[in-house]
């Protein structure tokens, strides 16, 4: 039994449209058709009710191309800065705490707005939502290029990260309602992938076009790169069939939040979010001032050095095998030790050194993203999209932190004081992580007791 969900919801088919509604049926964990103890009114028949979708099955390559897509559009807008701040401080004349804000304005708005769009997707759709939102910000994207100053710059990327917003946590929600329980790790590890897929080739993009023609000609070929995405977006994405319209009401929203909020693994789950993505914007948006500054490197060769997202492709395609055989805290463990790992290796003064600290670094978050974001779509059993998208907020507001941060102690202290801020966001990863085991401990003695 999937706890939390009624195994009396039903749906009804009708003569007049032909068409499944009702009460969301949960997903069918034995592949076999679920009847629905309804018939047509001209047909003894019984109409089968929907599956969910698995791998293997019609539709599910369609919504993981989709989604893959959605994911690689949403990085690939959200961070096409980062690669380029040192061009933009040289073009605008500014520090890097202050180009950073190009990326850290994107990065709040997101984490501000993903809650209220995801009460919308509530009410009016997942695919809705992530359809207009997609427009949104790609048609944001192909203004960007054109901004005066910094000052439009950044409301412009403020814009873009507010639109970004509805794609995330509707693209989680969406997962969890869609897709089985037991392959909705490796369904999310996908969308992540799209993830790292979309922040590389974006900043590889934008390097080498920046290289050859300037900082606004590699954001305008990031944003066509997008534009292409979401057409892909749109044409693969299968309709929901099991999303259920709820209320508006702000009273029924506010208790959903409240209710996740009081969720100790939720929130622990919020803050190992906020926490790995912390690291990440610190390390990635100070590392091309590092390479340019220390060793001379360009903005093709600093966007080049993005590739090592395929790594994150990977290692976030790899949850789903991490958490079967290791469990969801041995997975963050692993996590956690890789990317602490990879900062301490980037503290050497070499291109190659920096390299493989970078490596274990995106593989370890992406890793223990991945595996996050799946528990918290299997821990919330209603208000789903409100779940993901308090996760969202987190971690959004994790990678706002972490550039503004990390681009602070870059100017003060240089790159060690850059990894000392990602160091001591691991170590709350670490202590977040050691207190949820001792918890399940505890419980699972208070169990056996009674």
């Amino acid at each position: 039994m999937h706890q939390g969900i009624d195994y009396r919801d039903f749906v009804h088919w009708t003569h007049e449209t032909g068409r499944v509604y009702g009460r969301r049926m949960p997903p069918v964990h034995t592949g076999a058709p679920v009847s629905t103890g309804a018939s047509t009114p001209s047909s003894p028949q019984e109409t089968p009710a929907p599956q969910a979708h698995a791998p293997g099955r019609p539709g599910y390559r369609r919504m993981s191309l989709a989604l893959f897509a959605a994911g690689l559009a949403t990085f690939a807008l959200l961070y096409s800065t980062q690669a380029l701040l040192p061009a933009v401080s040289e073009g605008f004349g500014v520090t890097a705490g202050q180009a950073s804000w190009t990326v850290s304005a994107a990065t709040g708005a997101l984490a501000l707005f993903v809650l209220p769009l995801s009460a919308l997707s509530e009410r009016f759709g997942r695919t809705r939502m992530m359809t207009v939102s997609m427009a949104v910000a790609v048609g944001v994207g192909l203004l960007v290029p054109f901004a005066p100053n910094l000052e439009w710059l950044v409301a412009l990327r403020a814009v873009q990260g507010a639109a970004i917003a509805g794609i995330p946590a509707s693209a989680m929600a969406y997962l969890a309602e869609e897709v089985r329980p037991k392959a909705l790790v490796g369904a999310i590890g996908l969308f992540v992938a799209g993830n790292s897929i979309g922040g590389m080739s974006g900043r590889l993009v934008t390097g080498w076009a920046a290289q050859a023609w300037g900082w606004r000609a590699g954001l305008l070929a990031v944003g066509a790169m997008a534009l292409a995405c979401a057409a892909a977006f749109w044409v693969l994405l299968p309709r929901a069939r099991f999303f259920r319209p709820a209320s508006l009401d702000p009273r029924a929203v506010g208790a959903a939040v409240a209710g996740h909020l009081r969720d100790p693994l939720l929130l622990r789950l919020y803050g190992i979010g906020a926490l790995f993505m912390t690291v990440f914007g610190a390390v990635y948006t100070v590392i091309g001032y590092r390479l340019a500054d220390e060793f001379s490197l360009g903005q093709g060769a600093i966007g080049s050095i993005f590739l090592i997202y395929l790594v994150g492709t990977a290692s976030s395609a790899a949850a789903g095998r991490l958490v079967a055989r290791m469990g969801r805290r041995g997975a963050l463990y692993l996590a956690v030790a890789t990317t602490a790992l990879g900062l301490l290796l980037s503290l050497a003064a070499s291109v190659a050194a920096i390299t493989a600290g970078l490596v274990l670094i995106t593989a370890g978050f992406f890793a223990g993203h991945a595996v996050a974001s799946a528990a918290v779509s299997r821990t919330a059993v209603s208000g789903r999209a409100q779940a993901s998208a308090l996760y969202q907020s987190a971690y959004y507001l994790g990678s706002s932190a972490g550039g503004t941060l990390g681009a602070l102690a870059y100017h003060s202290g240089g790159w060690a004081a850059t990894a000392g801020i990602a160091l001591l966001a691991v170590l709350g990863v670490v202590s977040i992580t050691l207190y949820g085991s001792h918890a399940a401990r505890s419980e699972r003695r208070l169990v056996a007791a009674r």
